[in-house]
């Protein structure tokens, strides 16, 4: 496949987060873009806007006539979200299509660039965004594929002039082993994913593999305490080759000092909150440091950072109300989001509304979920949301209410949650889960500002 000869682009789930940076990118390039999704959401209206096409009923006669049969200037991209017996999959197939998974295409993308590689089972989106805007913003400048929306863009692909690409690599049915990166960072390697994996040691192999990959005189930079013997570790706890010191919060922001054995950069403001994202600006920096930009700039960019959407983003932040929603959707993802909060509104009651995503990983994880959700003041339960699985016989958001300690829990749907809300008004408020609660974000924002 020759990217360069590309003029028609195909995508088989364009409204998934990482698809539809490559529809971007490839609209970007002045290629006709159409595409496929189940669901109409605002991510997908805004690529109509940008002039692609998109269809939400799988059929195949509404596929583009321009699509008709295979030339070396269409491109077919999936996910494999997409059910195989999908009419538009197989009328592709049918017609003698090459079908690229979207790791593939990022690999051939990148294949010719300095790529910087951002993998980890939680942390890759909010460090690869971090390092895009760190490059960015100091005028290194970058292309980048990233899987959130970047709060400082608006957008989840970004365009540079030069030869550097910063990609997400998703751990999620091996997509990373596409990559050959230059950097590549290592966030975390906890068990997820086991109904691809099966059991944590076969993820583990995977990271090792995706590790091997970075090209001669690459450099491995990965959270210490990581099962990799390899590489230059970073930490926020334990002694490391890159640790943040003198962490602290003032006034409701996050400030640090980086160090490590060659550089050291005072009093930096991270201008998102959390340890966690303290964890993840020490790797970025490590990262920024590889390609040569000043510290001045780096500590610059680090506070004008505004994070990525649904990633411990502020929804209502007023004397009345702190209403904060987050992506976490596996038990240390959630102890970190809980813990961070805890810790920036120390006096204040904290209520979380958490939707559990795919039965597999619910049913993997209960006792965890449990555990870490007993740190909450007041928890609603929402149901299991099942992305793509089918039920599974005893494996519902009870199993974790049941495991739980805490006394203030109950399972409720999703509108009887926002009537709790607007009738308890609660000044500390935490949504979190990847499945569709955030098409509850704006309805709770309602309920707390609209009273």
């Amino acid at each position: 496949m020759e990217l360069n000869n590309i003029q028609r682009v195909y995508l088989i789930g364009i409204g998934g987060i990482g698809m539809s940076g490559l529809a971007r990118y490839f609209c970007h390039l002045g290629c006709i873009v159409c595409g496929y999704d189940k669901t109409s959401t605002d991510l997908t209206t805004e690529l109509h806007n940008e002039g692609m096409q998109i269809i939400f009923e799988d059929r195949a006669d509404w596929i583009p006539l321009s699509f008709n049969a295979p030339d070396e200037g269409t491109l077919i991209i999936y996910t494999p979200a997409i059910p195989k017996n999908s009419q538009i999959v197989n009328y592709f197939s049918s017609k003698g299509f090459e079908l690229y998974k979207r790791s593939q295409v990022l690999g051939l993308i990148s294949k010719s660039k300095f790529t910087v590689a951002v993998a980890g089972t939680h942390g890759k989106t909010t460090t690869s965004t971090m390092v895009a805007h760190i490059l960015k913003a100091s005028g290194v400048d970058c292309s980048a594929f990233l899987g959130g929306i970047a709060s400082n863009y608006g957008t989840n692909v970004l365009y540079g002039k030069n030869n550097v690409v910063v990609v997400e690599a998703d751990e999620y049915d091996r997509s990373f082993l596409t990559l050959y990166p230059d950097v590549a960072i290592i966030t975390s390697m906890d068990a997820d994913h086991l109904d691809i994996y099966g059991d944590h040691a076969r993820l583990t192999d995977s990271f090792k593999m995706f590790a091997s990959q970075i090209k001669p005189g690459g450099v491995l930079v990965h959270k210490q305490g990581l099962d990799l013997n390899t590489g230059y570790t970073y930490s926020i706890h334990e002694p490391a080759d890159a640790i943040a010191l003198n962490i602290r919060i003032e006034n409701g922001s996050f400030y640090f000092d980086f160090r490590n054995k060659d550089t050291d950069i005072k009093n930096i403001e991270l201008g998102i909150p959390g340890f966690h994202n303290v964890e993840n600006a020490v790797a970025a920096i490590e990262a920024a440091l590889r390609l040569k930009v000043p510290t001045a700039a780096i500590k610059s960019a680090l506070e004008s950072f505004r994070g990525v959407k649904r990633r411990f983003e502020y929804i209502v932040k007023t004397p009345e109300h702190i209403y904060i929603d987050d992506y976490a959707h596996h038990p240390e993802e959630l102890r970190a989001t809980i813990n961070s909060v805890k810790k920036l509104y120390p006096d204040k009651k904290l209520v979380t509304i958490f939707q559990p995503h795919l039965y597999t990983r619910t049913r993997d994880f209960a006792d965890g979920f449990a555990e870490v959700l007993d740190m909450t003041d007041e928890l609603i339960l929402l149901d299991i949301y099942p992305a793509r699985e089918l039920p599974i016989e005893g494996v519902n958001s009870d199993m974790v209410l049941r495991r739980m300690k805490l006394q203030n829990k109950r399972l409720l749907g999703k509108q009887a949650a926002v009537d709790a809300i607007k009738n308890e008004q609660p000044a500390l408020l935490l949504t979190v889960g990847a499945g569709d609660i955030d098409t509850l974000i704006a309805p709770l924002k309602n309920a707390l500002t609209n009273v």
